[in-house]
């Protein structure tokens, strides 16, 4: 499953507090338990088919606890951030809510989570370190539980790269070298493409070299989006397309997933649920494409980066934290939790020990012939570098959007652009009244 979106500054939370203003706790909030001891939690998510996973839950584990949870389908990204942030300063936020990891730092800042690191703190083994790092921004809380994740890896077209003689690339400086090579042999086609669109995608190779965007120094957030490992990304992308080696046009459009269903693009850089994007985008070439490694900065390294995911969150205004995040770790360790989050819901697991089970064990059908997919997916995923976010991505992931557009299109540096994505995201980290340390 594909999650492309970003966290919403406190300023449009506050600007849509009329949208919740009349509703009642006893819609979205979590009911006190009654004499009996039975609690019945909301939960606000929006990936599909987790009213199915909940009743598992109701039937079983939660009939025996006396909890019983209710699944309330909402909008992803930011329109369910600004609707948790207007209930919560309502104080009728639900229970649970499904956040994306990098919205966790806007949703901590104005108050909207519970750490739960006492009742669910010991969880921490069945996740990568980098995924963990995500829910505890770096600290001693866990104000989440990993849910999905989406590791980067390569995607190409095995028989076009048998075609024209080309190797899989293991580094970067091996990639530039495979898009050169393929230029030379076949000039109106391209290895892949920049594109400007998908700031996600940005965030998740930078992470792979290095980058850790946001940082608190004491009571005050720390921005280095323009960091050493993040230029050197840039630089890379930002020579290819200058001299035509690779594309400069966004990606998810029609021109694009013809590029990819006529061979025109031999090969993309994505995420583990890139398998459902082909199948919609490149109907035709099922059974062409295989899966490996993302190029690595250093030879032998297995580091990867992130493109989404999300997690599962308890919320302070829920009267049952306990219960609450009894849920949330059932939800994401269970065995019989995470087969059918991946039967109904479509995700990846962010839970190591389901990467490797059986709900994964058969390859997606667009990848039929490469059978242990999932296998080395696993192996890519134990390799995730940890991200960093603060509390106003949306801002970094817009001024990208405007900056690495112009760009790409006039094919001229990218620094300038990167400089500009920094000074944007601190500028308004300051007007936000945070502190910022320089």
């Amino acid at each position: 499953m594909k999650y492309r979106t970003v966290a919403v500054s406190t300023a449009a939370a506050l600007a849509a507090t009329a949208l919740l203003s009349g509703c009642g706790g006893s819609d979205d909030g979590g009911d006190e338990p009654t004499d009996s001891g039975h609690a019945s939690l909301t939960y606000w998510s929006w990936a599909p088919g987790l009213d199915k996973v909940a009743d598992i839950w109701n039937k079983g584990p939660g009939k025996e606890a006396g909890i019983t949870v209710t699944v309330k389908k909402q909008a992803s990204g930011d329109d369910l951030v600004t609707k948790i942030i207007t209930a919560a300063k309502a104080h009728k936020a639900p229970d649970l809510v499904q956040a994306e990891y990098q919205a966790l730092p806007t949703l901590v800042s104005n108050d909207v989570l519970a750490d739960i690191s006492k009742e669910a703190g010991d969880a921490k083994s069945q996740f990568a370190e980098g995924v963990w790092q995500q829910t505890t921004l770096g600290s001693d809380a866990l104000y989440a539980l990993p849910q999905d994740s989406g590791p980067l890896m390569f995607y190409y077209r095995q028989d076009l790269f048998d075609e024209y003689g080309l190797k899989v690339p293991a580094t970067w400086e091996e990639f530039a070298e495979t898009a050169r090579a393929l230029k030379k042999k076949a000039p109106e086609k391209a290895l892949t493409t920049f594109s400007s669109n998908d700031s996600g995608l940005f965030a998740g190779l930078a992470q792979q070299a290095g980058a850790r965007w946001w940082t608190t120094d004491g009571d005050k957030w720390k921005v280095a989006i323009d960091d050493p490992a993040t230029k050197k990304v840039a630089d890379f992308w930002g020579g290819l397309v200058k001299e035509g080696a690779v594309d400069n046009q966004p990606m998810y459009t029609p021109a694009w997933n013809k590029a990819l269903d006529t061979g025109k693009q031999i090969a993309w850089v994505s995420a583990v649920w890139a398998p459902g994007t082909l199948t919609t985008a490149a109907p035709g070439t099922k059974g062409k494409w295989a899966m490996a490694p993302l190029p690595q900065w250093t030879a032998g390294e297995n580091v990867t980066g992130s493109w989404g995911g999300s997690s599962t969150a308890v919320t302070n205004d829920s009267g049952n934290k306990k219960a609450a995040a009894a849920f949330a770790k059932w939800l994401n360790t269970d065995p019989a939790a995470l087969a059918a989050l991946v039967k109904e819901s479509g995700i990846y697991p962010a839970a190591t020990a389901a990467q490797t089970g059986d709900a994964l064990a058969k390859a997606p059908d667009y990848f039929s012939d490469q059978p242990d997919f999932y296998t080395r997916a696993a192996e890519i995923a134990q390799g995730t570098a940890p991200a960093a976010w603060g509390p106003n991505v949306n801002v970094a992931y817009s001024a990208f959007k405007d900056g690495f557009a112009k760009a790409a299109k006039e094919k001229s540096d990218f620094g300038p652009a990167l400089t500009a994505m920094q000074d944007a995201t601190v500028a308004d980290l300051k007007k936000q009244g945070f502190g910022v340390s320089e």
